[in-house]
């Protein structure tokens, strides 16, 4: 800080001084006054510190960034839409690694349907069934029959009036072919008639999908998340940066501004509770839905990288019974102490390093543990007070993880704290063993 002006110095002292008196307002105003002099103020466990303040805007907290649009209400589209329905089905068992994993790619694909030049002979028989709409002929094999009958034709002579006379007893074909081929002809030319609706029928429409990303430092690992996003899915991302550790929060802005409308980019002056601020994991990771408006919210952390599309997968697996769907699961033990790898099917949790959820489902229980300061177990606790099943894939999907920092790069002493603490609340939903 021995380039920092004496006057921009003294203004945070003097903010300083305010939030001690909990001059909260005269803080935010002394911010402000700093902010416009080029230079940005984070709080620390000493004091603050002050740097040159960045390119992009920055929120003094997490609870500050405006929520907009349809973020923090359910959406308007049914939670089902788009979702596959109950049943669906999920890869077979494969070994398993709590640390890294790679596999396949689960999407199935369908067959193609090809299209001939002729009507499909058991279409054309359902249409010559008694009662049967002309509708079942398929409006692009009517119009071939409409045409067909629309052309001049020859008027027949010796063996060609077989089947033509009122005498359908010699040639009944003739007589049901006939009738196809006026009904289909009258299913091209009544446009002017209303069409009845199938009942029982809804459109179906692909579920949108973003991913919430939050940023805490590692600004290698994350270019290299996002960009593997980028390459193998077309979901949308959000993406929340902390206090720009290590200038994480400049490479978020820096993909965000070569990929417009994939990546929405927040950054707040809060540095992540591990760090020795004050943005906690549950907070961050609620707000991150607040800002989502999508039928499907994926928790990923920036350690995990696609190896092709594993998003497409995880969103298939979600039904109206099922909740969310994750890449690694896990069940706990008998003493409830130590939680064991499960799947691939039900689960009881789903780890965050990968998984989907309907954002509708979230927001019902009040989001994610707002008492989480650190991710550990905060995934768990999640996991078992979402409404629905839960379904973890495998390794089947196409993903691995790189070194996860989250546990090992932080300092030891405040990981065990920080995990007990929310693990006592895992072990009340539990229950007593």
């Amino acid at each position: 800080m021995s380039d920092v002006p004496p006057h921009v110095t003294e203004l945070a002292e003097r903010r300083a001084r305010a939030r001690a008196d909990r001059d909260y307002a005269g803080a935010d105003a002394l911010r402000d006054d700093i902010e416009a002099e080029g230079w940005a103020v984070r709080d620390t466990d000493d004091g603050f510190e002050l740097a040159p303040r960045p390119s992009f805007k920055v929120w003094p907290t997490v609870s500050s960034v405006p929520v907009t649009g349809a973020g923090g209400r359910p959406p308007e589209r049914s939670a089902e839409a788009g979702l596959r329905p109950e049943g669906h089905g999920i890869p077979a068992s494969t070994n398993r690694d709590t640390d890294a994993g790679t596999g396949r790619d689960a999407a199935a694909g369908t067959a193609d349907v090809g299209r001939g030049d002729a009507p499909d002979a058991e279409r054309v028989a359902a249409a010559a069934e008694p009662g049967a709409r002309p509708e079942g002929v398929g409006q692009l094999d009517a119009e071939r029959i409409g045409e067909a009958e629309a052309a001049p034709r020859p008027r027949p002579e010796g063996a060609e009036l077989l089947g033509r006379s009122d005498d359908v007893e010699r040639a009944p074909e003739r007589m049901v072919s006939s009738q196809l081929l006026w009904d289909a002809s009258l299913a091209v030319s009544r446009v002017d008639e209303e069409v009845t609706p199938v009942e029982g029928r809804k459109p179906m429409t692909s579920p949108t999908v973003t991913v919430g990303l939050v940023v805490d430092g590692w600004p290698d690992d994350l270019r290299e998340c996002v960009r593997a996003l980028l390459t193998h899915t077309d979901a949308k991302i959000v993406a929340l940066d902390l206090g720009d550790v290590d200038g994480s929060g400049a490479v978020l802005q820096e993909l965000a501004d070569d990929n417009p409308g994939r990546i929405q980019a927040w950054h707040v002056a809060e540095t992540p509770h591990w760090r020795g601020g004050t943005a906690g994991w549950g907070e961050s990771r609620n707000k991150l839905l607040e800002l989502d408006d999508s039928d499907v919210h994926v928790v990923m952390e920036t350690s995990t990288v696609l190896d092709g599309d594993a998003i497409t997968p995880l969103v298939g697996a979600l039904s109206d019974k099922v909740s969310a769907a994750g890449w690694k699961g896990v069940d706990p033990g008998e003493d409830r102490q130590e939680w064991k790898d499960a799947g691939p099917g039900d689960v009881r949790a789903v780890l965050g390093h990968l998984f989907a959820v309907r954002r509708d489902a979230a927001l019902s229980v009040g989001g994610f543990p707002s008492g989480a300061r650190y991710y550990r177990n905060a995934d768990l606790e999640f996991s078992l007070t979402i409404p629905g099943n839960v379904v973890a894939l495998g390794d089947e999907l196409p993903v691995h993880e790189g070194r996860h920092r989250g546990y090992h790069d932080v300092d030891p002493e405040y990981r065990e704290r920080e995990s007990r603490r929310t693990y006592e609340r895992v072990l009340r939903l539990l229950g007593s063993p």
